[in-house]
């Protein structure tokens, strides 16, 4: 009894692994990569406490210490010296914190010698096999000069630095152009680049979305809501805000992906919510839906039906106060359909 039980321990463990395994071979970006997106975001916006935690969980996951140096590096052709000389401080600061623990992360590959001849030359050869075709046009017509830094400094000197594929460097321009406003026409530009260099579509949805969703404001995106996955209908996200109970104020900042919503349900204490990103919808029982942008409050009563949530097209952000909360419970009801979603949404575009 005690071997079939132990040969059923044991392949129960064996059979968590490979589900574990697979799940991670289908996510479009590998653990490594995820972090490298993150890193390049985060550097754009110039979000030193989630880049500085990105850094750390890059590390963690593998990344060695040459091949974050050079993403930073990279990106002050994107996003400007500034952000990027932060971001270098950054991880320096964070090398020597867990140099003084004990951690020893690995240097990991330099890159090799320039390609001879004029940078000009071969950084216009790099950036015509990385588009696919010669680059022209009239800006540059307009302009010489920044056409030939791009060829010779962006697609010559730094591009042929061989410590980081093409496509991976593609990853990180993607990320950082998707986290800054402004600049659609160069984002789009890249991802036909990334395409060209084998970036999938898959992982071009994945990089936008995540970009999109961990921007929408100051405050942290947090985990994907998995506890209260059955009261809601698409995917959300929660980030805890506040600590000390002794204060009394509970703050989330909750995440809605586009058209995602929670469930009629009330609370008997009340909840005050503060948008902060995106777009979304709030509506009670029996009355038109409201729609919400970022600086808008809702005041939501004792025990009144309502549900809240994201545009159709659009992520959301607010911030959930719990009011009341020593004796503050909530009630879930029925889902909001998409009938009803769809009429209380398109009333209000």
């Amino acid at each position: 009894m005690c071997k079939l039980f132990l040969a059923g321990m044991i392949f129960a463990l064996f059979c968590s692994v490979n589900q574990l395994e697979a799940n991670e071979n289908m996510k479009p970006l590998n653990a490594k990569e995820e972090k490298i997106v993150e890193i390049s975001m985060y550097t754009a916006r110039g979000k030193m406490p989630e880049l500085k935690q990105a850094l750390a969980a890059g590390l963690d996951a593998g990344l060695t210490v040459n091949e974050i140096k050079e993403v930073l590096v990279q990106l002050y052709a994107y996003c400007g010296f500034p952000r990027s000389l932060n971001a270098l401080g950054s991880f320096m600061a964070l090398l020597n914190e867990r140099e003084a623990k004990g951690i020893k992360d690995v240097a990991g590959k330099l890159p090799g010698p320039q390609p001879e001849g004029k940078s000009i030359d071969f950084g216009t050869e790099n950036q015509t096999k990385l588009c696919g075709a010669p680059v022209k046009g009239a800006l540059f017509d307009f302009a010489p000069a920044i056409d030939e830094y791009l060829k010779a400094h962006l697609f010559g000197d730094i591009f042929s630095r061989d410590n980081l594929d093409w496509r991976t460097r593609e990853l990180a321009t993607i990320a950082a152009l998707a986290a800054t406003e402004g600049v659609d026409s160069q984002l789009a530009s890249h991802i036909a680049i990334g395409r060209h260099n084998g970036v999938t579509d898959a992982q071009i949805d994945w990089i936008l979305e995540n970009v999109k969703s961990n921007t929408l404001s100051h405050f942290p995106r947090g985990e994907e809501n998995t506890a209260y996955a059955k009261y809601f209908i698409g995917k959300s996200y929660l980030a805890p805000l506040t600590k000390d109970k002794r204060l009394n104020v509970p703050v989330s900042n909750v995440t809605f992906e586009p058209g995602c919503r929670n469930n009629w349900h009330r609370h008997t204490g009340g909840q005050l919510l503060i948008a902060v990103g995106g777009v979304g919808f709030y509506q009670e029982r029996g009355k038109e839906a409201r729609k919400l942008l970022p600086g808008d409050v809702v005041e939501i009563p004792p025990d009144v039906d309502h549900w809240h949530g994201a545009a159709p097209e659009s992520w959301f952000s607010h911030l959930a106060v719990e009011c009341n909360p020593e004796n503050n419970k909530n009630t879930w009801l029925e889902p909001v359909s998409d009938a009803d979603y769809a009429r209380a949404t398109s009333e209000k575009k």
